[in-house]
């Protein structure tokens, strides 16, 4: 069952999500259901044990989420897609950016705590 909470938010935060949610094609309630889920279940790569910090390291899209993503790009290229699986693109867009910038905040950390040599 849902709970609901009422947030007071500043101006400037609210209309940033206002503004995020708008160009998103979502609805407020939703986008910051998606943000405060996001922070929830992934918590700062900084505060991460050495293992799971490694592991993000190496970390790629599912195979078959890999496979649509391709699918889908290529599909987009020529003009061939539909709504649907424009949204379909749009949402592995974005798990592909975290999981880019995850990876990227991973191998940071293990360059910072010594587990990997610097990368330059």
């Amino acid at each position: 069952m849902a709970e609901i909470v009422t947030l007071q938010l500043p101006p400037h935060l609210a209309q940033r999500a206002k503004e995020i949610a708008a160009l998103n094609h979502q609805q407020l309630e939703d986008l910051l259901i998606e943000f405060i889920d996001r922070a929830i279940t992934e918590l700062p790569v900084e505060s991460l044990p050495d293992e799971q910090v490694l592991a993000l390291c190496d970390i790629q899209m599912e195979t078959d989420q890999q496979e649509l993503f391709s699918d889908l790009q290529a599909r987009n290229t020529e003009g061939q897609l539909n709504q649907v699986e424009t949204q379909q693109l749009d949402e592995l867009m974005q798990v592909y950016r975290r999981g880019l910038v995850r990876k990227a905040r991973a191998l940071k950390v293990a360059v910072e705590r010594g587990l990997k040599s610097s990368l330059y």
